[in-house]
């Protein structure tokens, strides 16, 4: 009974990971944009404060579950 709890945990432990480097690679693009308009676009500002917020609410979810990225 405790060996399939472990093995969920550690399933979700591993997409918890894969999820926040591709939601940190959505902010760093969308960062990387963001740099290069020359005018203030409000939509693109608007992307990037969405995928800073995922990625450090997923950050914070790791956190609370004690995750090591390696």
């Amino acid at each position: 009974m405790f060996f399939r709890k472990q093995k969920l945990r550690k399933e979700f432990d591993e997409k918890l990971v894969v999820l926040m480097r591709e939601t940190k690679g959505n902010w760093q693009q969308t960062q990387e944009i963001e740099g290069l308009l020359d005018d203030y676009d409000l939509e693109t500002i608007v992307q990037r404060k969405i995928a800073e917020s995922k990625h450090f609410y997923l950050f914070k979810e790791a956190r609370i579950r004690k995750i090591l990225l390696r």
